[in-house]
């Protein structure tokens, strides 16, 4: 389990804390989808989680064990993929003979599978002079090859065709285990939407949205013929598509992230709890 209390942090540059008094409990079982506008602080919670970077105040534990220690049970436990790619000068085998030792649950199965899927060859050219996308798909096979129990990615789509992200969502859904947990950071919400279970929004500083996919449904209904309170609404092809409180005697409806994503964002406060 990740846990986060009561997190607040800011860059030495700025007189502006980034995020504060953060709180955020990351469940086995889960895939979440950390959403937000560029800029809100999405990579740098995900750099505090994975010990890159370090708290003003507040504790981040991963299984119990503070991440500031960098101890080699926290690191074997996870594997973050940024969105900036720095790879070494290796073609993908010696890269894999390199890394994957630090990794006990690997699997060179998995690995192959994931490659055939995105109908990549494991070429002998070096990483850094393979195309953005090439090298993205390769670096996204491996993270889901290493099987560590905590898997971080940010932006993972960027720079993926339709069919490529499509076959991304396809190869975290069939990885997923009720042992592991992937937190995937993204401002593209429609990429995710039919991935997730869990969502955290990020606002400025600290979160307007953390609840399951169930919570949500529960809470507010989306859709053209809402009976609660409007809390959103935008013009379609259909009509005025609401975001609404949802009523006892109304049905569940189910949870447009993109709707969600918008009217968590011009009405912020009407969704904090």
């Amino acid at each position: 389990m990740i846990q986060i209390q009561n997190l607040t942090f800011g860059y030495k540059s700025s007189k502006e804390n980034v995020l504060e008094n953060v709180n955020l409990q990351l469940n086995p079982g889960s895939i979440v989808g950390l959403l937000g506008k560029n800029g809100t602080g999405k990579t740098t919670l995900l750099n505090l989680i994975t010990g890159q970077l370090f708290a003003k105040q507040g504790v981040i534990t991963i299984d119990d064990e503070n991440v500031k220690t960098k101890s080699k049970s926290i690191l074997e436990k996870i594997y973050f993929l940024p969105e900036e790619l720095t790879v070494p000068s290796l073609s993908l085998e010696n890269f894999i003979k390199l890394y994957s030792p630090f990794y006990k649950d690997y699997s060179q199965e998995v690995m192959d599978e994931c490659m055939r899927e995105f109908d990549l060859k494991s070429e002998k050219k070096s990483l850094n002079k393979l195309s953005m996308g090439t090298k993205k798909k390769m670096m996204i096979c491996f993270a889901i090859a290493t099987n560590v129990p905590y898997l971080l990615m940010d932006e993972p789509t960027n720079g993926l065709d339709i069919p490529s992200k499509r076959i991304f969502r396809k190869l975290i859904n069939s990885h997923m285990s009720e042992d592991r947990t992937i937190l995937i950071s993204t401002h593209q919400v429609h990429d995710v939407e039919k991935m997730v279970d869990h969502i955290v929004i990020v606002g400025e500083k600290d979160l307007l949205v953390n609840d399951t996919i169930e919570g949500l449904s529960q809470k507010y209904t989306f859709g053209t013929t809402p009976k609660g309170e409007v809390l959103y609404s935008e013009k379609s092809l259909e009509g005025n598509l609401c975001v609404a409180r949802r009523t006892e005697s109304e049905e569940e409806t189910p949870v447009s992230l993109e709707l969600l994503f918008e009217a968590v964002n011009e009405n912020p406060n009407a969704f904090k709890k």
